[in-house]
């Protein structure tokens, strides 16, 4: 035997502490569980090389002690399989840190679990040595007893055993830190567990998996008992096989050149519930085994997407697959096109290229499940959606090579990352040729010429600059119609939500923010682009409005006026109009908005109102006596408002009315002002200008 009894194993230039450091516990809970129960696995499939049609079993025993509220507490958990057993290659392995050669992709940091996770795991195991059989028992520990000795492995003895079988029993005892996932196992919970962690493997193995059973204890007391069959597991949904073509570097050495010579690859499809599979999954398969690091991309259809309340699992094998399997069992010596041709000697002359897998295997994915192409093909129309929402440049786009895995956020991202460097690109050339000025002599012979390149060269590049900033501000445009259509749908949860009506507020907030004294950053371009250069404010009594700095209102009013403006037990100094603009000295823009459901004609006078009142009680140094007024809704009848007041006419031609110059009248002395008004629909509002923008957008593509 290769160690003593009662040693621990220590590994020379290796520092337990600081590898158990770096190395950090696993935020799954379960994981030392998985781990053994792969090592179970792979002792299996071990014995079964050399007896073919031997049988592996495979126990779980759960073992938990009940509280004094009739729930159950985790006390320890045991595998046992019948495997190869733990002989001395295995336990030399076992004890080499990152050791490649077991082939399964264990580098040994399944034991640092084991320890993070639990106070002691013992392992007993059977095996075979000569003719003789053995027992080893070791335990594995992160201690401060193990690693005063630099070490997380005691062994504690291996002895000849009287049992004629091998196998190996690993005990996990004493978790380190409370753990309600562990607390909640029993027979059912754990096999739910198993069989999401290694369904692609049980798809696979269906019929040869080993006999597993699970059995939970309570109190030391047999309460339950479950097992994992070929009933539990799915079995394949379709099967295709695909012909793909070799390839060859061409004669020039510049080239990758398809050729008449074919391979078959065969496509297995497994259909499996959404909630057992977390994830689509596309898989090669070699000499009977998944590869789990395949390098190959499912394009078909996104990880995250199901079909009906299915997602699928497609496993590709073949003869070619098999024979590019190298002596680290599981890792493949497929080239992809760019390393089949850097690497010409590493390869064979003629190579089946990783590319021409993923194309072929898709293609085929989309032609077996046509209900996958209509999921593939949503993607396509939403990512046609961000580009004409976003206006995204397709150009662009396909240069960033988006995945049907991206989400909408992350497309947009990978855009702006890209579209930010090209800025800083357009930027760098734009300064280079500022900075070159200085290098140009005015009396050269190539003055000329030299001048005339440096002009071309900033010309060029600043369209390209103004491009993407234009692009920004008419996407922002129209967004924001697209949520004013949306409103006046009725589209919006919040318009869906309780009895209020919240359709004017929602409508005068998206057009002007209400309370606020910055028309440009409103979005009154929709009734008319000049408005957001105006000075004005929104939803502001007249008392409180403010035009250069100065108060609108008088602040004191003779008693006449002042009893009128308080008459009838009203204020009338506290009227407040949804929006008023001041464009220039002595005019007004007044802006009402109506419910859309509201008829508008009802509001007729409601305008002519405020025009009076800011032309008689303004402070005398504002004088404003011309006033254009807007009267916005939807509910609008051309007969009532032409029969209401009858100075109204119908513009045939953009579908509004409007009332030429009428008298304002003045009182106290104050001259008369005039007031043109107009009443219009908000969708024709809304229709105006999504056709406006649609000329920008029209000219940015």
């Amino acid at each position: 035997m290769i160690y003593e009894d009662n040693t621990y194993i220590k590994t020379n230039d290796l520092m337990f502490r600081g590898v158990l450091n770096d190395i950090k516990k696993s935020r799954l809970a379960l994981q030392p569980i998985f781990e053994a129960f792969t090592n179970a696995i792979e002792a299996i499939k071990d014995k079964q090389k050399r007896l073919p049609t031997y049988s592996g079993k495979i126990i779980v025993d759960l073992f938990a002690s009940e509280t004094t509220d009739e729930k159950t507490e985790f006390h320890s958990l045991t595998i046992n399989d019948n495997g190869i057993g733990f002989n001395d290659e295995q336990f030399k392995r076992w004890n080499t840190f990152k050791d490649f050669t077991k082939g399964y992709k264990n580098l040994g940091s399944g034991r640092l679990q084991f320890a993070h996770h639990f106070d002691r795991t013992i392992i007993n195991s059977t095996f075979v040595e000569g003719n003789q059989h053995f027992q080893r028992e070791f335990v594995i520990s992160k201690s401060e007893d193990f690693l005063a000795h630099n070490a997380i492995v005691l062994h504690k003895q291996t002895k000849k055993s009287d049992k004629n079988e091998e196998g190996t029993s690993i005990s996990f005892k004493t978790l380190l830190e409370p753990s309600n996932i562990y607390n909640n196992l029993n027979d059912i919970t754990l096999k739910e567990h198993l069989i999401d962690r290694y369904v692609h493997y049980f798809c696979y193995n269906k019929f040869k998996l080993p006999t597993i059973i699970i059995r939970f204890y309570v109190q030391n007391e047999l309460r339950s008992e479950n097992s994992i069959s070929d009933e539990d597991i799915p079995s394949i949904d379709k099967s295709e096989g695909i012909i793909l073509p070799y390839s060859r570097i061409s004669e020039n050495g510049k080239a990758i050149e398809l050729l008449k010579r074919t391979e078959k690859f065969t496509i297995d499809v497994f259909k499996i519930k959404k909630e057992i599979l977390k994830s689509n999954i596309l898989k090669l398969v070699s000499k009977g085994e998944i590869v789990d690091e395949s390098n190959i991309e499912l394009q078909s259809i996104a990880g995250a997407d199901n079909v009906n309340g299915y997602k699928y699992l497609f496993l590709v094998s073949g003869d070619y697959i098999d024979s590019r399997d190298s002596n680290l069992r599981g890792i493949l010596s497929i080239p992809d096109k760019e390393t089949f041709s850097k690497n010409t000697s590493i390869f064979a002359t003629e190579e089946i290229l990783l590319e021409d897998i993923q194309e072929g295997v898709n293609s085929a994915i989309n032609f077996m499940y046509p209900e996958i192409e209509q999921v593939r093909q949503n993607h396509e129309d939403q990512l046609q959606k961000l580009k004409e929402m976003f206006l995204l440049d397709s150009s662009d786009i396909d240069e960033l090579e988006i995945s049907i895995n991206d989400s909408e956020n992350k497309i947009l991202e990978k855009f702006y990352s890209a579209e930010a460097k090209k800025a800083a690109n357009i930027d760098a050339t734009i300064k280079e040729s500022i900075d070159n000025l200085d290098k140009i002599d005015t009396t050269s012979e190539q003055y000329g010429e030299e001048l005339k390149k440096a002009t071309e060269k900033l010309v060029n590049a600043i369209p390209l600059q103004n491009k993407n900033s234009l692009a920004h501000y008419v996407a922002r445009r129209k967004l924001v119609l697209d949520l004013f259509g949306k409103v006046l749908e009725r589209e919006l949860d919040v318009q869906n939500k309780g009895t209020r009506n919240f359709d004017e507020a929602l409508i005068h907030n998206l057009i002007f923010q209400q309370g606020s004294s910055n028309p440009e950053d409103s979005d009154l371009w929709i009734i008319n682009e000049d408005f957001i250069y105006f000075k004005g404010s929104s939803e502001k009594t007249m008392s409180q409005t403010e035009i250069n700095g100065e108060r609108l209102f008088k602040a004191e009013f003779s008693i006449e006026e002042e009893k009128y403006l308080k008459s009838l037990g009203e204020n009338r100094k506290l009227k407040r109009p949804d929006i008023l603009l001041f464009p220039d000295e002595g005019k007004c823009i007044i802006i009402e908005f109506k419910t859309p459901d509201e008829n508008a004609s009802d509001h007729l006078t409601q305008i002519d109102f405020y025009a009076n009142l800011i032309l008689n009680y303004s402070i005398e140094k504002v004088q404003i006596n011309t006033f254009y007024g807007f009267l916005i809704g939807e509910n609008i009848e051309p007969r009532d408002v032409m029969g209401r007041v009858s100075g109204y006419e119908h513009s045939y031609q953009f579908d509004y009315l409007f009332r030429p110059s009428e008298k304002v009248n003045g009182f106290d002395g104050r001259s008369n002002g005039s007031i043109y008004t107009e009443v219009i629909k908000y969708s024709t509002l809304l229709e105006r200008a999504r056709r406006r923008n649609k000329i920008f957008t029209e000219k940015l593509r």
